[in-house]
């Protein structure tokens, strides 16, 4: 063998090996997640957590990049960027998504889940499955559920202790038409607001009070603006992670398991910190002073849902899903 022929032969690993990391380095990229929530919100962090496994387990090639306190727009916002494939990642919760994807809604409904355990054991079975899969239809892929815990109402000029305590007050909501239907049907007046107008809302009284979890009303300030919150636990409408489908089609079928398996785990470090972070914020509006009523009767405020749950049955999609949840041990 020449010696021309000896040093290409051994130049042919290094060859190879220089096209295997340009091959590499060509797919790698980094995915820009967003989320309304403050950079030490469980949700935020649990998605921070998702990127340290993913780029742990691709070598680097993927990181995620996350855009929280929305920077990158409210919910309704980031739901539309997404699908577009502007936005990669991004944590929402199901009511805004319930005028694209019909299925989400179900998650939403007012006094669906008995507990806490049971709507946990909806979204980790099949049920929960289903409903991620049924999300890429609609240009999104569903990757996991976070918690949100139960929402509640809360307002600035009395305690609610009955329905009839409700009737006239200006209520914030989310942009969804299911949750404006609830208020409604609760006899308050809806106003759809997006997340970070609230306190401005609840400061300059254009609203009267709004509804949402402990971690929420605290960590915003809202408890400052409306002192009496009534534990009505009305909805447990959870968190869902999405991805754009045209960013989750760039992946090759290795990376699409590693990045669905960040994913689920995220989810199991999600609720560990939610726990806390709702104990100690249920504390801090209690030692501010907050008036929390307990103690309502609540099938008032359920017989009230009827006419919602009507309309949820009349969608075919909806009505069987019902059926089930209800059903889930």
């Amino acid at each position: 063998m020449s010696i021309s022929s000896l040093a290409s032969a051994k130049a042919l690993p290094l060859i190879a090996a220089l096209v295997l990391y340009m091959t590499a380095a060509a797919g790698a990229r980094e995915f820009r997640a967003a989320d309304t929530q403050a950079a030490d919100y469980p949700t935020v962090r649990a998605i921070v957590k998702m990127g340290e496994l993913i780029e742990a387990r691709t070598g680097g090639r993927h990181r995620i990049r996350v855009f929280h306190t929305r920077q990158l727009g409210e919910e309704k916002e980031t739901i539309e960027q997404t699908r577009v494939g502007a936005i990669d990642i991004n944590r929402t919760n199901v009511g805004p998504l319930g005028s694209l994807v019909p299925v989400a809604d179900a998650l939403a409904l007012p006094f669906l889940f008995r507990s806490i355990d049971h709507l946990h054991k909806v979204l980790d079975g099949p049920i929960g499955e289903e409903i991620l899969a049924s999300f890429e239809r609609y240009g999104l892929v569903g990757l996991t559920f976070y918690d949100s815990g139960a929402r509640s109402i809360y307002n600035s000029k009395l305690p609610i202790r009955t329905l009839a305590d409700l009737k006239g007050l200006r209520i914030r909501v989310q942009q969804s038409e299911l949750m404006v239907d609830m208020i409604r049907a609760l006899g308050a007046e809806p106003i759809e607001l997006p997340y970070g107008q609230v306190e401005t809302g609840l400061t300059t009284h254009i609203v009267d009070g709004a509804e949402n979890n402990w971690p929420s009303y605290v960590t915003t300030n809202h408890y400052r603006a409306a002192r009496n919150y009534t534990l009505t636990e009305h909805t447990m409408s959870p968190e869902v992670l999405v991805m754009s489908l045209r960013a989750w089609q760039s992946l090759s079928d290795e990376d699409k398991t590693v990045f669905r398996a960040a994913a689920r785990e995220s989810n199991i470090y999600m609720r560990e910190h939610w726990n806390a972070l709702e104990a100690q914020s249920r504390r801090q509006a209690q030692d501010a002073g907050v008036v929390i009523v307990s103690d309502i009767d609540r099938k008032p405020f359920e017989d009230a849902m009827a006419d919602v749950y009507r309309k949820a049955a009349a969608n075919p999609a909806i009505a069987p899903l019902i059926d089930r949840i209800r059903q889930a041990k």
